[in-house]
């Protein structure tokens, strides 16, 4: 429902959604490696995981829907103006994601070396943060694009046939 507010848009909402189950498989990924059990710890690192990934996910669509409104003068959308601004909008977030991601790896690996009280707990919420460190950031460079192209590309195959039939 807050996706669907923000973007006012169901494609855009549906497109941040399912990156999240790929987001994710980072952190299932490094959980199953340090063979660690699903337990509310685990749980909790998951939340926080998924809240980075559609964080990821929001900030590239806005700055994919940015790039693309720069290009369109008179309102039409070209389709090579579609895959520059799409371009334009993924590489611009390129080094924003890094620092995102390197602060956040260094923020928590401390946590997952440490040997002291509690910190079987903490790595256990850490761990699928780190694991989705590596996957999230791929698939929202990758991933996020090409489905928005589709999505956009298939709106204006639609408003295409609008035009032509009127």
């Amino acid at each position: 429902l807050l996706l669907y507010l923000t973007f006012r848009h169901a494609g855009e909402a549906m497109i941040v959604m399912l990156s999240l189950p790929f987001a994710l498989v980072g952190g299932v990924w490094l959980i199953i490696l340090l063979g660690y059990n699903l337990s509310v710890a685990v749980a909790v690192g998951f939340i926080a995981l998924a809240g980075v990934a559609a964080e990821f996910g929001v900030v590239m669509l806005v700055y994919l829907d940015n790039a693309i409104r720069a290009r369109t003068e008179d309102g039409r959308l070209e389709l090579h103006d579609l895959y520059a601004g799409i371009m334009e909008g993924a590489v611009m977030r390129v080094r924003p994601k890094a620092m995102t991601v390197a602060v956040l790896i260094a923020g928590l690996l401390p946590i997952m070396l440490s040997s002291g009280t509690g910190s079987e707990v903490m790595q256990r919420i850490a761990a699928p943060m780190i694991g989705g460190m590596i996957t999230a950031p791929l698939l929202s460079l990758f991933v996020i694009p090409v489905l928005y192209s589709l999505w956009k590309r298939q709106t204006m195959k639609l408003s295409m046939d609008e035009e032509t039939t009127t």
